[in-house]
């Protein structure tokens, strides 16, 4: 059996580390100890896209906002399911996830981030919604769900402060969606505070379960 070899490694601004992992032609971006994705198992990040446009029908020209590129799955999902002439706009804190999308990645990730409907930003999340909106969707992949991991400084995201400056960004009847790890419910009732309707889903990647929390701007 192949033995795992790092490609790379980098530091995450405000704190913690990645490393890219290599097995073959199957690829791991590691958190300390923990995997935060795989280029095998991406199937509840394409659910978060997935379920996401469901969620927000036929709507004209909408505008989507993907918190974390990751290995690009939810991207690709979310050029498949939302209307053609959508606009995308993908937030990417870490700019070595950039280069490998761009390099050792590129396979994984396709023609994707050539799309035209796609917008790539290379910077936090945060002050995109807060000043680049509105938004038909906004979906956030980032540091495993609220129970972060690599940096304390996205606990905001998942704060009530956070919270309220994502459903402000939303257009009426807009979605936030959110991966999670794990079951979360002092976290739902968070979100529900807000003033947001939602709906908690489990979503398979592999043979493990994840959470999509789906929050509804009324």
């Amino acid at each position: 059996m192949l033995a795992w070899k790092q490609v790379d490694r980098t530091s995450v601004p405000g704190g913690g580390e990645l490393k890219l992992m290599q097995r073959g032609d199957e690829f791991s971006i590691m958190s300390g100890a923990t995997e935060l994705m795989n280029s095998r198992r991406g199937g509840s990040e394409e659910q978060l896209a997935i379920l996401a446009a469901r969620r927000l029908g036929k709507r004209e020209g909408p505008r989507i906002l993907i918190g974390g590129l990751g290995m690009g799955f939810t991207l690709r999902a979310a050029l498949a399911h939302f209307p053609g002439q959508c606009e995308i706009i993908v937030a990417e804190l870490v700019p070595a996830v950039i280069a490998w999308a761009k390099g050792p990645l590129a396979g994984v990730h396709g023609a994707s981030l050539a799309h035209p409907r796609v917008i790539l930003h290379e910077g936090d999340v945060a002050p995109v919604i807060s000043h680049n909106g509105p938004f038909d969707a906004i979906l956030l992949d980032v540091d495993n769900g609220p129970d972060g991991l690599s940096r304390s400084a996205n606990d905001r995201l998942y704060d009530a402060k956070g919270l309220a400056a994502a459903r402000a960004a939303l257009n009426p009847g807009g979605v936030l969606a959110i991966w999670s790890a794990a079951p979360d419910q002092r976290f739902v009732n968070r979100l529900r505070q807000t003033g947001l309707e939602v709906e908690e889903l489990r979503v398979r990647a592999g043979g493990a379960r994840h959470i999509v929390w789906l929050a509804v701007k009324r």
